[in-house]
């Protein structure tokens, strides 16, 4: 991989541009917490990414596959806890708590199987 310098004073500053399908991309939580945790606990890793202009794409797929995979943990969590309209209706509170406990599980799992590993 060739890359392109320019002198800024007595430093030379690579000339990293971003890819044209990556422009204007807004990260979401998840990507955001993935760029944090990269930072703070695996910071060889994040270099590499970085250096490699693969950072983004990385953070794009992560943010990505962890909505898919929440949506798919809420609908499965729901259905196995027998947790419908008709409980929404008659027991409001109840379905506010069950629905809180299954969002909370889904985002733990996606948190040890996707941002924190």
């Amino acid at each position: 991989m060739n890359i392109e310098y320019t002198k800024y004073g007595d430093y030379y500053l690579p000339n990293l541009v971003a890819p044209q399908n990556m422009r204007g991309f807004k990260l979401g939580k998840y990507g955001k917490l993935r760029l944090n945790y990269l930072k703070e606990n695996k910071r060889a890793e994040y270099m590499i990414l970085l250096m490699n202009n693969k950072l983004q794409q990385h953070l794009m797929e992560i943010d990505k596959s962890a909505n898919r995979r929440y949506e798919i943990l809420i609908r499965q969590l729901t259905e196995k806890e027998n947790i419908t309209e008709e409980l929404k209706t008659n027991n409001q509170m109840e379905w506010i708590g069950k629905m809180n406990y299954i969002k909370n599980c889904a985002e733990e799992i996606i948190f040890n199987e996707l941002i924190y590993v």
